[in-house]
């Protein structure tokens, strides 16, 4: 029988290094101070780490490119590090106190050719994931999502308008990659399987030009969920420094994109506003979308359209309307003036050929240019213009559409830390036209957590599943609270109506009573256009969120001062919930309202599940003590399933 020796040497850090001679196997350990978590290092075929809490596992990565005979060494700042002979892996400590023990794993660089991968175990059985990128097919929790080295940037694919580097798990532990990283990332791909893999390249859409870059990263690790994502909003994400404009939240945003798409005029949008006024709605504003300009990128009224702007909006606010009016980061090439006025200031997004061509949804290839908004130049020159609009044509605000990074030409060259790149320049259009005002809303965001805008959901399909459909509009409210965006503002009600398939009477109610709890109404269907009981219904729900408002305001205060999320997943209020954290198709409006809506095609009832607490229903004031399942809960088309917790208080 061999017996295994073990050889312990404490260091100032807590190093312990057990070395079991002839045994399989070597395990390092090293032990931060004033910190429970280890981390235990393991050879096989491949290196890994594992966090640990005692005997507990709590999460276990696979360093994918790394020699194997590596050795965990002591450093003489109290961290400790890894090398191979060619690469350095550091584990610093942050924050080790209140129960949250924070650290950064970082290499000291990647060269080019190279792309380490580090991937952290996902199919546990019993632990969900949140977080991650909003998707066009975006199942919660996340670890269904599947990528294979897949750029993380905004980017029209996929809808990836929010793309925060941020996950969080059920245990209480977060990953968070590092901006100056060019992060790629695998999840369930072929040898990944189980996994999400993240790693480092140089390559497009980042830097290629990078002689080195860097991967580094951030995990922490709480007593649950919910203190493991507070505690990142405080360190990494932020929080918003004011919130959107009131008027938004209470009364319905009308848009002209989804029943009218470009075919937009004076008189259509006179005509449109009658119909909202004779059929007894309110709203927030009048929005005029897309093909009001002269050509795209012009930002003056086409005159054969709008004969007279200023008229238009001046008659439209008599009628009690706002107006506000689409715009996009884009000049396309038969824009022939503000074209050339564009390009020989330097105000366009240039290859490093030299070229500014690229393309968008209204543009042939090579016949559109995307501004340079990593240019102060070009933040003033577009502000400029946009003023204009309002004091000139009477435009109140802007629905600011685009912006994810891959609308600029392939190999962009663009001002900033070249490590930051090409992130910067959607950080840099969100911040330029945040300056306008409390009623603006974009589409994209990176790292602008702390604007008082809206961000909209990106367009949803007029369907009920997973492919774009209604059930997306929940998880995509719920990942874009988590990525530190509570102002959300979701995508017209029954959807976009593309591929010549408008909504039906039941899609549309039932978008319209998915929206309720959410901060805001936008509507381009209307209710008219089917009959007389979905006019009623839409009233009596459009009502329901308008009572709401200041509850809703109450949390868009709370999230400027906590930066808690407006609209949280049921996990929130019972973050060991096991059943709350897999639950996608309920929601919360702060933590006192449960939202239930039904979003299966044809049902008129539905399985609903209450975590603990006292609840009444809002439709039969039934009050149910919780955790409890309510099956078959009868939900015709005119109802929404709804709770309120015993003891609200709406301000």
């Amino acid at each position: 029988m061999k017996f295994c020796a073990i050889i312990v040497v404490y260091l100032s850090a807590c190093f312990i290094w057990e070395a079991a001679q002839g045994c399989q196997s070597i395990d390092q350990r090293f032990k931060f101070p004033n910190s429970d978590v280890y981390i235990r290092l393991h050879r096989g075929s491949k290196l890994q780490y594992e966090l640990m809490k005692g005997s507990k596992s709590l999460q276990r990565v696979t360093l994918d490119n790394f020699i194997t005979s590596s050795n965990l060494e002591a450093t003489s700042t109290g961290n400790f590090k890894l090398s191979d002979g060619t690469t350095t892996i550091e584990f610093s400590l942050i924050m080790a106190t209140n129960g949250i023990t924070h650290l950064r794993v970082s290499r000291n660089q990647v060269l080019r050719a190279t792309q380490p991968r580090d991937c952290f175990a996902l199919a546990t059985g019993y632990i969900h994931w949140y977080g991650g990128a909003e998707q066009k097919e975006h199942y919660w929790p996340v670890e269904r999502q599947k990528y294979t080295n897949f750029s993380y940037v905004p980017k029209e694919l996929g809808n990836m308008g929010v793309a925060e580097r941020y996950w969080l798990n059920s245990e209480g532990f977060f990953l968070y990659v590092d901006k100056t990283t060019p992060l790629f990332i695998d999840q369930h791909a072929v040898g990944y399987e189980d996994q999400i893999c993240i790693s480092a390249l140089i390559s497009l859409p980042y830097d290629q030009r990078l002689e080195t870059a860097n991967f580094s990263y951030q995990l922490g690790i709480a007593k649950d969920a919910k203190a493991a994502h507070m505690y990142a909003v405080k360190t990494l994400l932020g929080k918003p420094t004011g919130y959107p404009d009131e008027r938004m939240v209470q009364y319905p945003v009308w848009s002209t994109w989804a029943l009218y798409k470009a075919e937009v005029t004076d008189e259509v949008v006179r005509d449109f506003a009658k119909q909202i006024l004779d059929n007894g709605f309110k709203n927030s504003q009048l929005e005029i979308d897309d093909d009001w300009e002269d050509c795209y990128g012009a930002l003056t009224f086409r005159k054969n359209k709008f004969p007279d702007a200023k008229k238009l909006t001046d008659d439209l606010k008599l009628l009690g309307f706002r107006v506000t009016l689409w715009i996009h980061p884009f000049i396309n090439n038969n824009c022939t003036t503000i074209y050339e006025t564009a390009k020989s200031s330097g105000f366009l997004v240039l290859d490093h050929e030299g070229s500014a061509h690229t393309q968008w949804w209204n543009s042939k290839p090579n016949d559109a240019a995307y501004l340079d908004f990593t240019k102060r130049t070009v933040q003033e020159w577009f502000t400029k213009r946009l003023k204009r609009l309002q004091t000139e044509d009477g435009i109140d605000s802007f629905k600011f559409d685009a912006g994810e990074s891959s609308w600029v030409p392939k190999d962009p060259v663009l001002q900033g830390d070249a490590h930051e790149l090409p992130l910067q320049i959607t950080t840099d259009y969100l911040r330029t036209v945040a300056t306008l005002g409390d009623m603006v809303e974009v589409r994209s965001a990176q790292s602008t957590q702390d604007l008082p805008i809206f961000v909209r959901i990106v367009d949803k399909d007029s369907e009920w599943g997973w492919n774009n459909g209604l059930v997306t509009l929940i998880t995509s409210l719920l990942q874009m609270n988590l990525n530190g965006y509570p102002f959300v503002l979701p995508d017209m009600i029954g959807g976009n109506g593309y591929n010549e398939r408008p909504p039906t009477k039941e899609l549309f109610l039932r978008w319209l009573q998915a929206n309720v709890f959410m901060p805001s109404l936008q509507f381009s269907f209307v209710p008219w256009n089917f009959d007389n009981e979905t006019i009623q219904i839409s009233k009596t729900f459009t009502e329901l969120h308008a009572d709401y408002t200041p509850y809703i305001m109450k949390l868009f205060k709370r999230s400027t001062e906590s930066g808690e999320p407006v609209n949280a997943p049921l996990w929130w209020i019972a973050p060991n919930d096991a059943v709350a954290q897999i639950i996608y198709d309920e929601f919360l409006l702060g933590d006192d309202i449960i939202a239930a809506p039904v979003v299966v095609e044809g049902a008129t009832k539905r399985d609903i599940y209450l975590p603990v607490g006292h609840w009444t229903d809002g439709n039969t004031a039934d009050v149910y003590k919780g955790p409890i399942w309510l099956m078959d809960y009868s939900a015709p088309l005119n109802t929404l399933p709804y709770f309120v917790r015993v003891g609200f208080k709406m301000e």
